[in-house]
């Protein structure tokens, strides 16, 4: 009987792949339905040292050469026009330019329908690697890497203070990053608010979503006493559901702001900066000394503090933990949030990315462990020591895999010195 059974799914089976070629060659056999093109369309914004150039002509050639659209820029040098989907080579046309406006090349771009795609041009004189001196590349670099560590430093010293008063190691951190900038993304694209108060909304987003995880996730578990392996697990499963739920509701695409300020390159002989960058250390410097002084000077900070130290020994005294643990996690939102906004302005060029969080998430572990796990200033001096190492390693290694320089230097701390900077040795026995 069970040969029976056997002999007749082969045979079923053999019949149903019969009649599916059959379909698939009849298909096949149909002349194909006419279709028109397929069009696309492109966009960009032309800006030079700061001022956006009107009135100059862009268009996209074809492999023969032939234009097969074009479009002027307006007065914000915005400029738009429709193209048949494929490969392009885009030009400015040097007649319509301002006098003394140049642009550095044309620009190859495969065009794809459903989404607008998006051209930038280069304008000045070109300038190679060669023509800048040692030097002044490294103190350029290291003015970057100042700049990048700040951001993951505001970004990971919720992680640290998490870590210090509860122990949990939060993969889902990462997440938090992103949410800040994804909210100020809808904030300031979806309902038109200007980026300054979409990013301050999206800080009291990340607030609240910082009290969420604790209320709906953390305390429960921490009431249940569950161990510290399974809050980790835990985390990862948090920070994946997030991640993938974020690309559900988001995109998959990077997606720009606004009105994304596009600053020129300010330079102070061999210093270099843009306003923005400029405006991210300071915003980030102030923040970080706020975090400072809240935790030296005011009592919910000696607390988060006595907390970290000593959990047992801080209740014993008469502080309320749950509610330290609880104030904790949103700061730690909100820091993440801002984190998140900063990292999206000077790092991604004003476009928000549904992953840039967990981009991030390693080189806050690295920075935070290299300062030492649970000391907010071991997490601040951490995190810029990994920003310049980042950056500086691009004089060495190709840019694109400049966070890996990160990641060695997480594996050679635990390998050296497992405590950190300002982290202290445990006592065994």
């Amino acid at each position: 009987m069970k040969h029976l059974f056997f002999v007749r799914a082969v045979l079923l089976t053999v019949f149903a792949a019969w009649a599916a070629l059959l379909c698939a060659g009849h298909a096949g056999a149909e002349p194909a339905p006419d279709t028109q093109t397929e069009t696309a369309t492109v966009a960009g914004r032309l800006v030079n040292s700061g001022e956006p150039v009107a009135g100059a002509t862009v268009q996209a050639l074809d492999d023969a050469g032939t234009a097969a659209g074009s479009g002027e820029s307006g007065d914000d040098g915005r400029w738009t026009f429709e193209v048949p989907v494929g490969s392009y080579t885009f030009e400015v046309v040097q007649d319509t330019l301002p006098e003394g406006v140049s642009v550095q090349g044309t620009v190859n771009r495969e065009i794809t329908a459903g989404r607008t795609n998006t051209v930038v041009f280069t304008f000045g004189e070109v300038r190679t690697s060669i023509e800048t001196p040692l030097y002044e590349r490294i103190i350029r670099l290291a003015i970057d890497g100042l700049r990048f560590g700040l951001v993951i430093a505001v970004a990971a010293i919720g992680l640290s203070l998490i870590f210090g008063t509860t122990g949990l190691t939060n993969f889902a951190h990462g997440e938090l990053v992103t949410i800040g900038a994804v909210f100020a993304w809808v904030f300031n694209v979806s309902f038109g608010m200007p980026l300054l108060l979409a990013s301050v909304l999206a800080i009291v987003v990340g607030i609240g979503v910082g009290w969420l995880n604790n209320a709906g996730v953390w305390r429960p578990l921490r009431r249940r006493r569950v161990g510290l392996i399974p809050q980790l697990v835990v985390s990862i499963g948090l920070a994946i559901s997030l991640r993938y739920l974020i690309l559900a509701l988001f995109s998959d695409r990077s997606q720009a702001f606004a009105d994304y300020p596009v600053s020129a390159e300010r330079q102070w002989g061999p210093v270099a900066i843009t306003d923005i960058n400029l405006m991210t250390i300071i915003i980030s410097v102030v923040v970080l000394v706020g975090v400072a002084l809240m935790l030296q000077k005011t009592a919910i900070g000696k607390a988060m503090r006595a907390v970290s130290d000593n959990k047992d020994l801080a209740a014993a005294s008469g502080i309320n933990v749950e509610r330290v643990i609880t104030l904790v996690w949103c700061l730690g939102g909100a820091l993440a949030a801002l984190g998140g906004v900063l990292l999206a302005m000077s790092e991604l060029g004003g476009r928000v990315q549904w992953e840039m969080g967990f981009k991030l998430l390693l080189l806050m572990f690295a920075g935070i462990t290299l300062g030492g796990l649970g000391t907010a200033y071991g997490a601040l001096l951490g995190c810029i020591v990994v920003g310049l190492l980042v950056q500086l390693s691009t004089l060495v290694i190709n840019p694109d895999l400049k966070y890996v320089g990160g990641l060695l230097i997480l594996i050679v701390i635990l390998i050296v010195r497992p405590q950190g900077i300002l982290g202290s040795r445990e006592r065994i026995g």
